[in-house]
């Protein structure tokens, strides 16, 4: 299969290619006539190995030039990517069974990993029951010609799940449709730059900031995750050039917490054309301090853009494309349930009023385009009108096909060709607006974090049995939460449980301990119905039930 994004490897332009940041602050810089060189002869490489299309290969790199030319030297030789995390917060053993979970799955024919995270990938291997070695990238002495690829691009795994990982397949065909939407919303010109720091094991970095513009050959400033959190105005610096850009709603804040303005004199950001903000819901106040922070420097807030996206629909849904100030609102948290209307209490356009609004407000996401249509649904699955709460429910080019070798998740579905997302949203004033997760999973710093992991964990600490234990994610205004329905009358174990989460899920996920008999609900295959049950709880119908934090 052709594609568009390879073409680069046989028509390079050596003009431009990627600045890469160096420790010592500087950069580095590879053209894409080098870059497209040192790919080819990857592909010889690995062809060499036994790489053949259609193939699986996952790396385990760090954001180098190593890792740019092998990434692309993969697909040059026709298979198919899956990049997968090096280690940041887990412990040694706990990410060696991450990494073992994915290769399980994926069943790779190579493990690509650097010598420094060799050790790593050569336990997971076999933990994972693969033969072998890891693969240490190198390049054949002659550049191989660009093979023909098979249906799948990448395998973009879901984070965070230590247990049940989930492969999210991308075909060449979605990847195309959704990079070409990134470009269009985003008013991606041939002369533009795009500066990035976001890792690019993370569908937002890979494919927003880093995929897309290599396929068109645009400028790219590419960071390191520690490089932007040991020195944020590295990043802001960036754009006296670059114009593009995304990045979670905790990186504006961040920046604003420490960056000062004296670290910015001289800086000229009239030219900023996009900071996307993505990957977790949005909340006004955390904009509201960046965009006061850079003003005096020129930039304007209409280059705020939020947008919603997940890997279950390649990357972007919908991302807010109109020159305008972001809008934010206050629903009614007790209007906040499924099939029903959102009140409005207040709502107001990103300024000096957005500064403090932080739980209880959301910002719109902007409005679908028209091939990736967006409806949202009631639990009978019925499409409800705007301003109504409900489920997003994604359909058009962009939305993938499925999880990779049969692996379910309990609140995202594949249906017909529409993702059933398992994320609450509703419509208002055109826009969509998204609360997050329901069910399965909540996001926690752009990771999915999900909740039959801390099921487990909790059964440990708590030391009751896991089968009477039922973890919740639940959507809300502006922020993040999980219920916990214990099946004991016993509340002994909470404060040490409580302590636990917020280790694993930081401060700013609010949660709810609910004890008692009779609360725990399961379809007729023993699943538990989760949503189901925080409605009873929130509309008073859990008879038996006791908060208890």
């Amino acid at each position: 299969m052709a594609s568009a994004l390879r073409d680069w490897l046989d028509k390079p332009n050596t003009g431009r290619g990627v600045h890469l940041a160096a420790d010592d602050g500087g950069w580095d810089f590879r053209g894409y006539g080098e870059l497209a060189s040192a790919a080819r002869r990857t592909a010889g490489a690995l062809i060499e190995e036994g790489v053949r299309p259609g193939d699986v290969v996952c790396l385990i790199l760090p954001t180098d030039f190593t890792c740019i030319e092998t990434y692309f030297g993969v697909w040059a030789a026709g298979a198919t990517v899956c990049l997968i995390t090096p280690p940041l917060f887990q412990d040694g053993d706990d990410y060696v069974a991450h990494v073992a979970a994915i290769l399980r799955q994926a069943e790779p024919v190579l493990v690509a990993a650097s010598a420094d995270l060799a050790d790593y990938a050569g336990r997971a291997m076999a933990q994972a029951g693969l033969p072998g070695e890891p693969w240490l990238p190198r390049q054949a002495a002659a550049e191989a010609e660009v093979q023909p690829a098979g249906e799948l691009a990448l395998l973009q795994f879901t984070s965070g799940s230590s247990g049940a990982p989930r492969g999210v397949m991308v075909t060449w065909d979605n990847l195309e449709a959704n990079s070409e939407l990134i470009a269009r919303t985003a008013g991606f010109e041939d002369d533009d730059v795009v500066a990035s720091w976001l890792p690019l094991y993370h569908d937002m970095g890979l494919i927003g900031c880093f995929l897309t513009p290599i396929a068109r050959q645009g400028a790219l400033r590419l960071m390191r995750p520690d490089h932007f959190i040991r020195d944020p105005a590295r990043w802001i610096r960036c754009f006296a050039e670059a114009q593009h850009t995304a990045a979670p709603p905790f990186a504006y804040a961040y920046c604003a917490r420490r960056v000062k303005p004296e670290q910015l004199e001289g800086l000229d950001l009239s030219g900023w054309k996009m900071a996307l903000i993505g990957a977790e819901p949005i909340d006004p106040h955390s904009l509201e301090v960046f965009a006061e922070l850079l003003e005096p420097f020129g930039f304007s807030r209409t280059a705020f853009r939020p947008a919603y996206g997940m890997a279950e629909t390649t990357l972007l849904v919908t991302m807010d494309k109109e020159l305008r100030d972001p809008l934010a609102v206050r629903p009614d948290p007790e209007s906040l349930s499924f099939g029903t209307p959102v009140r409005i209490l207040e709502e107001h356009s990103l300024g000096p009023r957005s500064l403090g609004a932080k739980a209880g407000w959301i910002v719109g996401c902007g409005t679908p385009e028209e091939d990736v249509p967006v409806r949202i649904v009631d639990d009978e699955g019925r499409a409800m009108p705007e301003g109504v709460l409900g489920e997003i429910v994604v359909g058009g080019a962009s939305a993938c096909p499925g999880y990779f070798a049969g692996a379910e998740a309990k609140s995202t579905r594949f249906v017909d060709g529409e993702v059933y997302t398992g994320d609450a949203g509703f419509f208002h004033a055109g826009q969509l607006f998204v609360l997050g997760r329901m069910g399965d999973s909540i996001k926690v710093r752009g990771r999915s974090v999900y909740v039959e992991d801390l099921e487990s964990k909790i059964a440990e600490v708590s030391g009751l049995g896991k089968g009477r234990i039922v973890v919740v994610g639940v959507p809300g205004a502006g922020q993040k939460g999980l219920a916990l329905f214990a099946e004991t009358l016993d509340d002994a174990w909470v404060p040490e449980v409580r302590e636990m989460l917020r280790r694993r899920v930081g401060e700013d996920v609010e949660v709810t301990i609910v004890v008692g008999t009779g609360l725990i609900q399961r379809t007729s295959s023993g699943k538990p119905r989760r949503r189901y049950m925080w409605e009873r709880l929130k509309d008073g119908k859990m008879d038996g039930a006791r908060v208890v934090a």
